[in-house]
């Protein structure tokens, strides 16, 4: 393996190091990684390191555009497996996933990219210390939004779908990044992996747990220990706490992909980062087909009854956050080993989607199963008509 220093004379055709290395043998060099992990911030990152399995930090490669707190990719000895981490909340995830995707210094065609961090989790769905894989991301925050106090007496949230006048309405104004559709063939081979795993669990997680017992049975799923679950996530910047929030990006989601997402999990950045990798699929620099998205449950997203959300949010205690971060060692490991040892027979070349992957405008090809259309959404975002436009304004 060339040393990084001669990696990048390489690349950027330093005749002092390397000569005149052909634009073939520039491409063989770059970095290309059978799995990227993406982590969020430190303590996601740090669930990566000082593991018995590789070492990360054997190389920790310097990428311009990259977050001034996490200015480096990490990789392994063999650079097989390498991390980076974004920052939090949907630009800094944008940014830093941008600034690797489109970088000469790496080949991505082939790679892998596993998004594990931790998140909230509706107690229907899920417990704290689970691992979910998602196949929908959706924006639940992209909306318009009124005050509680200012909302009219039959709205259900203030939350408001743009272009709509009512919450349970599709939105007539579409911006392209309100849902993604991931490969649900690798994230069901992605979730097996993980059911490998012996999760990780805390004493007080397990008492907090049977707070949400009820007659009815609602919250059953919070009562029971850490598993792996196929369900979906929700993105948004805003932290949110409580029954209404909570019901109102569930319903979101439903809306969004026609019926068919199964909101379980938040996060603050995957809807960005997977509109990065999309752009960069679109330019054949990565693969949209090879995204996994894995969260773990740190906490849940309302309180148990009786208990109100800002003491859900501020001061109860769950005992979820360390099991959630161990968890992502745990379950993912086995994600990443079974990738890199089922290289040669199954990944290398790919594992083929038998559904739609994309966005709602169907960039990537094929007919998205949620949303009005793809031709509908693009004359809803403004597309055609700025393309008309542009007819008339180029020389």
């Amino acid at each position: 393996m060339l040393s990084y220093r001669t990696l990048i004379a390489s690349l950027l055709g330093a005749s002092a190091l390397c000569g005149t290395a052909s634009a073939s043998n520039a491409q063989t060099d770059k970095i290309a990684p059978k799995v990227f992990i993406v982590s969020m911030f430190e303590p996601e990152a740090e669930a990566w390191w000082n593991i018995p399995e590789f070492n990360l930090l054997a190389h920790n490669i310097t990428v311009p555009g990259l977050s001034t707190t996490y200015p480096d990719v990490h990789c392994t000895d063999d650079y097989d497996v390498c991390q980076l981490v974004t920052g939090e909340a949907e630009i800094n995830a944008a940014a830093t996933v941008m600034a690797v995707a489109f970088s000469p210094l790496f080949n991505l065609t082939q790679t892998y990219f596993l998004a594990a961090g931790i998140g909230g989790v509706n107690p229907k769905r899920v417990t704290t210390g689970s691992a979910t894989f998602a196949r929908y991301a959706v924006q639940v925050a992209l909306q318009y939004e009124i005050d509680l106090r200012e909302l009219p007496h039959n709205y259900s949230t203030g939350y408001i779908p743009y272009g709509a006048r009512y919450p349970d309405q599709y939105p007539s104004l579409i911006y392209g990044t309100e849902v993604f559709e991931l490969n649900a063939d690798l994230r069901q081979i992605a979730a097996n992996f993980a059911r490998r795993a012996n999760l990780s669990d805390s004493a007080l997680a397990k008492t907090y747990r049977t707070n949400y017992k009820t007659s009815s049975g609602i919250y059953k799923a919070a009562t029971l220990p850490p598993t792996i679950v196929e369900c979906d996530v929700a993105t948004s910047d805003v932290y949110y706490s409580g029954h209404y929030l909570a019901t109102a990006f569930e319903n979101t989601t439903k809306v969004l992909t026609n019926g068919t997402g199964d909101y379980c999990s938040s996060a603050q950045e995957d809807n960005a980062t997977l509109e990065v990798l999309m752009r960069s699929s679109l330019s054949k620099l990565t693969d949209f087909a090879r995204i996994i998205v894995m969260r773990t449950a740190s906490d849940f997203d309302r309180p148990y009854p009786g208990a109100s959300a800002i003491y859900n949010l501020i001061d109860s205690d769950q005992g979820g956050f360390e099991p959630a971060l161990e968890n992502i060692y745990r379950a993912g490991i086995h994600v990443v080993q079974g990738i890199l040892k089922g290289w040669n027979t199954t990944f290398a070349a790919g594992v083929k989607p038998n559904n739609y992957i994309g966005d709602i405008f169907g960039s990537l090809g094929g007919t998205p199963d949620f949303g009005p259309g793809a031709d509908q959404s693009l004359e809803e975002s403004g597309a055609y008509k700025k393309r008309s436009l542009n007819r008339f304004t180029r020389r």
